[in-house]
């Protein structure tokens, strides 16, 4: 075994699955300990109803719609000012750190300003 005690012959003694019953029994004590203490862990929870496919779509929409605003931002700035491809290369990449902001906040990894 790992911790070096392995004994010789009959493997299917009393005493080892007494030993083996006991160390599941303490893994899985420790196991619980840890789940529990990572369920209460820092930043916000999302909610427990949400499946899998809502929260990707979820994400990448919030994507999706920063880096759409940004560029039609971009644009118009373009059409207005005359500045072209400089107001959309500048919002694009603007658009698209929002985005990505936004995908962090509602994955949790970043807490909201408030």
């Amino acid at each position: 075994m790992a911790d070096g005690k392995r004994e010789q012959g009959d493997g299917d003694k009393p005493d080892d699955e007494a030993a083996l019953s006991a160390r599941l029994q303490r893994l899985g004590t420790r196991l619980g300990q840890v789940s529990r203490t990572s369920e209460t862990g820092p930043g916000p929870r999302p909610p427990a109803d949400m499946s899998a496919m809502a929260r990707g779509l979820r994400l990448s929409s919030e994507l999706v719609a920063g880096v759409l605003v940004g560029g039609g931002i971009g644009w118009l700035l373009d059409k207005w000012l005359g500045i072209s491809p400089w107001g959309l290369i500048v919002f694009l990449l603007l658009g698209f750190t929002a985005g990505v902001l936004n995908v962090m906040r509602a994955a949790g990894v970043v807490r909201e300003n408030r």
